[in-house]
């Protein structure tokens, strides 16, 4: 099936013949659907600290960092800004030339207090001859908007979203971008320094390295800390090859393979090479202006807190182990697996080399949001390979549509995930754990593309807080709705927590 031509093509990438091989195959059987224990709940999976909890996390996150360990935060911010934009595309292409759907009036209506006003209004001066305000009194509509989104005016359909001006100040609009060098500063700083690393496409790694070096000396000395930035690509080894509706590889015109990004869980190749004591992911998106700021900062602290001080405990634990403990210990340590990290064995023998698998392993605590209908996967109890259950994130694409029991505790779940990580990838003796080694292979996802009008299989590996981290110890906390503010559309800027 494949012919010299797409071995080299293949090896070019760093990608292996078995490795194509096993994804053609995963074309024909699919993905197995995850076997659910429950959704997870406050009281079970969930925890919901009170203040004077909150209050102990935050100072176990305090000392922490005061013990000169090293923290990065990490933004996946690759994706291109164009799925904001889809109702402003749709617009400029329509066969009428006024405002007419709510999305497209509620826009010009507002849009003075959009952070890119200003730019977009000298933009449309230099373009048109005419301001915003006299495009719109002459009813030129979308020669507004196409300079929004064309590269001759701001490009916004084509630049990276973590370059799009999304919040007006006094000294001028800021970047998501920016703001999370603003939460670097705030949280995730120690020995004066924040690391903070973005994950960027190949296109936009230039545009984004001079607009960070434009910018980083301003925040740096507002905070009184130093920045390291940095920056990585998604991997062409991480890249899956496209199928045919028949699971045959499709081939582009000359014959070629088509190869497509592996989705987000393909970033775990990025993060293993983070060096890091703990490493916070949150998306490029959810930021909000500095007003309301202090709560999103303090829940990042409650929950690097919780981290810290079950790590703490897994090591003590660890180290108990590695010197022949007593019953009462293994009993202890066995109560401490299933009720904190919750996970039951199940049936499994809970013995010294059970406990060490489940001790010796990833953290992540995971800040979930009470479910107000957004979007997103839900925080499970969900059988693992060897038996055992565990919490892990779901998308819907993992539940099995035809199980009325599993559908019902998904439509149920209380809670859902608004990628909200913090991360410990050291093990008791300091050193790294090689991430790749605790994904779960069965769980990635297929779903239909199209190229150049032909229909094509696409597969995505197993998702960066899904699959990817599904062998890791999990741990959720409530969170407020005020951290979570993604911008999924453009009109997304108008709301009150981005204004």
């Amino acid at each position: 099936m494949l012919t010299e031509k797409d071995l080299k093509q293949i090896a070019q990438r760093g990608i292996s013949e078995e490795q194509i091989n096993t994804q053609l195959k995963q074309f024909e059987t699919g993905f197995p659907f995850l076997k659910l224990e429950a959704a997870a709940s406050v009281g079970n999976g969930i925890i919901a600290p009170n203040e004077q909890e909150r209050q102990a996390y935050v100072e176990a996150w305090e000392q922490y960092k005061a013990e000169g360990h090293r923290v990065v935060k990490f933004v996946p911010a690759s994706g291109a800004a164009s799925r904001m934009f889809k109702n402003m595309f749709a617009f400029v292409d329509a066969d009428y030339d006024v405002p007419t759907t709510d999305f497209e009036k509620k826009y010009f209506d507002e849009i003075e207090r959009f952070a890119f006003y200003d730019a977009l209004n000298e933009v449309c001066l230099k373009n048109e001859g005419k301001g915003i305000k006299e495009l719109i009194a002459a009813g030129n509509y979308k020669a507004v908007a196409a300079n929004m989104l064309k590269s001759e005016g701001l490009n916004y359909g084509q630049l990276p979203k973590g370059m799009l001006l999304f919040h007006k100040y006094p000294e001028g609009s800021r970047t998501p971008m920016e703001e999370h060098l603003v939460e670097g500063a705030l949280y995730a700083a120690s020995n004066g320094e924040a690391h903070v690393h973005f994950t960027v496409s190949h296109d936009h790694l230039d545009f984004f390295k001079k607009k960070v070096a434009e910018k980083a000396d301003m925040f740096a000395q507002k905070y009184g800390i130093k920045y390291d930035i940095t920056f990585s690509e998604q991997k062409p080894s991480t890249d899956t090859v496209a199928a045919n509706p028949d699971n045959t590889p499709f081939r582009e015109a000359d014959g070629s393979l088509l190869f497509r990004p592996g989705g987000h869980g393909a970033l775990i190749e990025n993060l293993n090479e983070i060096e890091a004591d703990v490493i916070f992911i949150k998306n490029i998106d959810n930021v909000v202006p500095d007003r309301l700021k202090p709560e999103t900062v303090e829940w990042k602290q409650v929950i690097a807190g919780v981290l810290v001080k079950l790590q703490k405990q897994c090591f003590e634990y660890l180290r108990q182990l590695d010197n022949n403990p007593s019953e009462a210990q293994i009993t202890q340590m066995a109560d401490f697996v299933e009720k904190c990290l919750c996970t039951a064995p199940k049936g499994q023998k809970v013995d010294a080399d059970y406990l060490r698998k489940k001790l010796n392993r990833p953290i992540r605590v995971c800040g979930v949001v009470k479910n107000v209908g957004e979007p997103g996967g839900g925080p499970f109890l969900t059988y693992n390979q060897d038996g055992t259950v565990s919490l892990q994130i779901l998308e819907s694409s993992q539940i099995d549509t035809n199980n009325a029991e599993y559908m019902k505790m998904f439509t149920q779940g209380t809670h859902f995930n608004p990628v909200d990580l913090v991360c410990a990838v050291k093990d008791y003796k300091g050193q790294p754990f090689n991430l790749p080694d605790f994904v779960d292979k069965t769980t990635g996802f297929i779903s239909s593309k199209s190229k150049s009008g032909k229909e094509l299989k696409a597969l995505e590996l197993p998702g960066l807080w899904n699959g990817a981290m599904s062998n890791w110890s999990t741990v959720f906390v409530e969170v407020p709705l005020g951290t979570f503010n993604p911008v999924k559309t453009v009109n997304d800027l108008l709301r009150e927590q981005h204004q």
